[in-house]
Order: C-alpha cells, then sequence, then structure tokens
C-alpha cells in the first residue's frame, strides 16, 4: 500500500481539501499511472454534494474525477499492453465481472458487476474507490486505455468520459459521410458531439437557445446553427434529420426535437434531466422514429474513440486549472462559466 496526494471533499457541503489517501502496490494485471491531467466532469460535482443520494448515495471523503490521462509508472508481471514510460488513461469504470453476458459482449459499462472509478466499493483496500483529482492510481491493465502521442493531454482528458459518451451513440446509430445529424446544446457534452459528428462525416446541425453561440458552433465543425426558440427555423428542418444527440440535463421539450426526425430517425438522449420527458407517442408512431438512451461505453470502443481522435485530430477544448483552483472551478460550473470543459494539471499537486 502506498500514500497519494489527492484533493477530497469530506461532506456535502464542505469544499474539496488537500489530503492524503491510500493506494494498493500493484497486483500482477495492474499499472500504475502517475496522473498528469484529470478532467472535471459535472457528474463530479453532483456526486461530490451528494446530490445523487437517491441513487448513488456518497460515501465520503470523496475523491472525484474519471477522467484521467497520465504516464505508467510501474506495471504488474502479467501485464502485457502497457510498460514504463507509456501514456496512458482511466475513463469511468476500473473494473467489472468479466463473466456476464455485457462484459463478454464489449459492453462493460452495462456489467452488474461494474465497479466506478470512484465512490465504489474497493474490494482491494476496503471502502470505496479514489479517483483522478490525485497524484497517481493502480488500475487493472484491461480497464487501462492507450493515448496517442499525438494528443494534447490536457485536451484528451475529457475524452474519457465527455468523448466516449458522445462518440458511442454516434457509432451505434451509423452517423457517417451522407447523414444529417443534430446536436442540442451546446456545452461540454454537445461540443465533443458536434466535433465527432463533423469528423464522421455528418451534415451537422447544431440548435441552441442562444444566439451568441452561433461563431463557436460552427467553428466547432457546425455546417448550420440554429435557434430553437424561433419556430420558423425550427420548422425548416421538419422530419429531416437521422439522428440527434440531445445534450441538455434540464427540462425541455423532446417533442420538438423528436418531430424534426426523418422516417426511422433516431433521438438519443446523454443529458441527464431530473425531471421527466413528457413524450408524444404519436410523434413517434407514424415515421417510426425511436427515442433511447445512452451512456459512456465499453472499453474497446473508447479505445477506438481515443485512436479516432488521434486520425482526426480532435482534443476537448479546455481551461487549465491547477487543483488549488477546484472549488472555484465547480462554482464556474454550476453557471455553465467555462468553454468546454476544465482539465486540472496535476502537477499542481506538487507544491501542496
Amino acid at each position: 500500500m502506498v500514500k497519494a496526494r489527492a484533493y477530497a471533499a469530506t461532506s456535502a457541503t464542505s469544499p474539496l481539501a488537500s489530503t492524503t489517501i491510500a493506494r494498493r502496490d500493484p497486483n500482477e494485471d495492474d499499472v500504475q499511472m502517475e496522473i498528469l491531467f484529470c478532467g472535471i466532469c459535472h457528474s463530479d460535482l453532483h456526486q461530490v454534494r451528494n446530490e445523487w443520494s437517491g441513487m448513488m448515495p456518497t460515501v465520503y471523503p470523496c475523491v472525484p474525477g474519471h477522467e484521467i490521462v497520465g504516464r505508467v509508472t510501474k506495471v504488474g508481471s502479467a501485464v502485457k499492453k502497457f510498460k514504463v514510460g507509456d501514456l496512458a488513461a482511466v475513463g469511468c469504470m476500473v473494473d467489472s465481472d468479466g463473466a456476464c453476458p455485457e462484459c463478454k459482449a464489449g459492453f462493460e459499462q452495462f456489467c452488474p458487476g461494474l465497479v466506478l472509478t470512484y465512490n465504489f466499493p474497493d474490494k482491494h483496500l476496503g471502502g470505496v474507490t479514489y479517483g483522478g483529482y490525485s497524484d497517481s492510481i493502480v488500475v487493472k491493465e484491461q480497464f487501462v486505455m492507450r493515448v496517442p502521442g499525438n494528443l494534447d493531454l490536457a485536451g484528451a482528458a475529457p475524452l474519457l468520459c465527455a468523448g466516449i459518451t458522445t462518440y458511442s451513440p454516434m457509432r451505434h446509430w451509423g452517423v457517417t459521410k451522407g447523414k444529417k445529424v443534430g446536436v442540442v446544446g451546446l456545452g461540454g457534452l454537445g461540443h465533443m458531439a458536434v466535433k465527432f459528428a463533423h469528423a464522421l462525416g455528418a451534415h451537422t446541425v447544431v440548435f441552441t437557445t442562444t444566439a451568441s453561440k452561433k461563431d463557436d458552433a460552427l467553428r466547432l465543425g457546425a455546417d448550420e446553427v440554429v435557434l430553437s426558440k424561433d419556430a420558423n427555423q425550427m420548422a425548416k428542418h421538419a422530419g429531416s434529420f437521422d439522428f440527434i444527440l440531445d445534450s441538455v440535463s434540464a427540462l425541455h421539450d423532446i417533442n420538438a426535437y423528436i418531430n424534426l426526425l426523418a422516417r426511422d430517425g433516431n433521438l438519443t438522449m446523454v443529458g441527464a434531466s431530473p425531471d421527466p420527458l413528457p413524450v408524444a407517442v404519436f410523434g413517434l408512431l407514424f415515421r417510426r422514429r425511436s427515442f433511447s438512451g445512452s451512456i459512456i461505453g465499453g472499453i474497446a470502443e473508447t479505445q477506438e474513440m481515443l485512436d479516432f481522435c488521434s486520425q482526426h485530430n480532435v482534443t476537448s477544448d479546455v481551461e487549465v486549472i491547477p487543483i488549488q483552483k477546484v472549488n472555484e472551478a465547480f462554482e464556474r460550473l454550476m453557471k455553465s462559466d467555462v468553454k468546454y470543459r476544465f482539465s486540472i494539471d496535476m502537477a499542481s499537486l506538487k507544491s501542496e
């Protein structure tokens, strides 16, 4: 067992503060990493403040972070894919049962025995798992991914959640050249969706309630920008989309977007609204449209996504901060005051 420096919350109302946590010594199939950058996901904020208490109550102290990029410092004797010095990444998962149909199909994210990167039972040390707001982590080789050397590491960190969350449903629903794709919302998830849809060759349309976001949407790769509050602009696109990705996590009119789908078109939710979204069934029936949801992706697909990003020069737009500004970043995140993700430079922990 080794000691690691980290930032943790000790209650739902306390700020994140410097602390020391335990990490296991690497087992034969483990990879030990020095964490170089860790992205800040909105779910980190929910978890730290115990806002998911009904579904996933927070155990304190809580060390968040599941968008991890680092350098391998030690490998177990049975590790084959990594060596000391390699760039590597860890996302939202650190273990699964490996035997269920979901795992065998490459969908570890749906495994009933899934272990998330933080705030999940830790079978090695007891207590719960601790995430990437730390200087190091030890993870099973199976849940570690290679980071292509041409990617900016600060911008690559959010790919491990925001990236795969938007890439996976696009791959599942066959987004490719010749398709018309809509992206609802231009935040941390939405801006990655625009980049992926553009890189996959689709005609990409951004829907936003904020007219001032038009220039940025076009810069990110959108072909068109629609102000969703303008009924005339919306009507021009009725029945024309093959796929729409909705990244909005607040209550909104989902039927307005379902009506934009073509026959056999799909709308996938990746934004998680705390309130139910009423769906008018007739909007689905008459053109055989479908409405679905998606979370992250399996390990193999996440590696595929990283390789795709390498080939197409795709990373997240980030604001790099020192760990000492993480509480300020959380407050700004609540106000959507970031373009488009925060990435923590974990070298700043060395000054603690």
